[in-house]
């Protein structure tokens, strides 16, 4: 490529009579390494990255050129078989272990991104549980469990990861979970949809604080997506539905009549972990096939 690019420029011979040989190698080479910096977009955390949408957008992060941490609660073949498959693509990955809903957890997970990967530019708060029943029947240990993990872990998220990108003084992305059951309530996910609603103001409020900083915050907000989670419930509701009932319905109440993937969730993802999303914040973005109109 060298001989090729000597060949074909004027200048580039003009050069290499003044430098020689040597000197415009190692001009380009500098070049190239520069360049190279400059496509790497940076280091992204994702959290709840061992299964489901929080793999895919692992997985996508990879490909747009991140290095990407993944964190589960604890060591599994599914956590690692992520992060193998994060080297694979010639990024770099970290396995961290924690309970996102524990601030002593949240905090070693963040400096140990810092310090085996130099810094987090991307936070994605993924991690969340699914709990089923109404005002009549909820479980105030249940509903307590449900907003622990899917509030207070985001929060803690949100947080620290604003915390280190403040301090890194350029900017940053962090981006949340909520969901189609953070627009409109549903009756049998009375926990879930409240948790929901809280990451949608969470992220307003957190959005307005840190823009001075250059840091965008949003949320995705999924409807149906076929994961486990969505198995869940058509386990829950097989007595009444029927099987694949849960399923059936989220269908047919998209306008697009399917339901989503994983990577029709990394997608968007993907676009606000971009710079081409540093004018969008405080929002959370529907990608529920036309469930819900805001």
């Amino acid at each position: 490529m060298l001989h090729y690019l000597l060949a074909s420029s004027e200048n580039a011979r003009h050069i290499v009579c003044q430098w020689g040989t040597e000197q415009i190698m190692s001009k380009l080479m500098k070049i190239t390494v520069r360049r190279s910096v400059d496509r790497v977009p940076g280091i992204a955390l994702v959290t709840g990255a061992a299964r489901g949408i929080g793999r895919e957008i692992a997985l996508r992060l990879a490909d747009d050129g991140f290095d990407v941490a993944v964190n589960d609660l604890s060591g599994t073949a599914e956590l690692e078989e992520v992060a193998k498959a994060i080297e694979s693509k010639g990024r770099k990955s970290l396995q961290c272990f924690g309970d996102v809903s524990v601030e002593q957890d949240v905090v070693a997970m963040i400096e140990a991104v810092v310090a085996a990967m130099g810094s987090l530019d991307v936070m994605v708060a993924n991690a969340g549980i699914l709990t089923v029943h109404t005002i009549l029947d909820v479980d105030p240990d249940e509903f307590d469990r449900t907003l622990r993990v899917n509030v207070r872990g985001v929060m803690l998220c949100y947080k620290h990861a604003a915390k280190q990108m403040v301090a890194q003084g350029r900017g940053g992305r962090i981006i949340a979970a909520s969901s189609v059951a953070g627009k409109k309530g549903y009756p049998y996910l009375f926990s879930y949809s409240t948790s929901k609603f809280a990451v949608r103001g969470m992220t307003q409020s957190a959005a307005a604080a840190l823009g001075k900083y250059g840091i965008t915050v949003n949320a995705y907000a999924p409807g149906g997506v076929d994961t486990r989670m969505l198995d869940d419930l058509d386990e829950r509701f097989l007595p009444v539905l029927g099987p694949g009932g849960a399923r059936k319905n989220l269908a047919a109440s998209g306008s697009v009549g399917r339901t989503g993937v994983p990577s029709d969730v990394a997608n968007v993802v993907s676009f606000l972990a971009s710079k081409e999303s540093s004018f969008v914040t405080g929002q959370s973005i529907c990608v529920d096939g036309g469930t819900y109109f805001d």
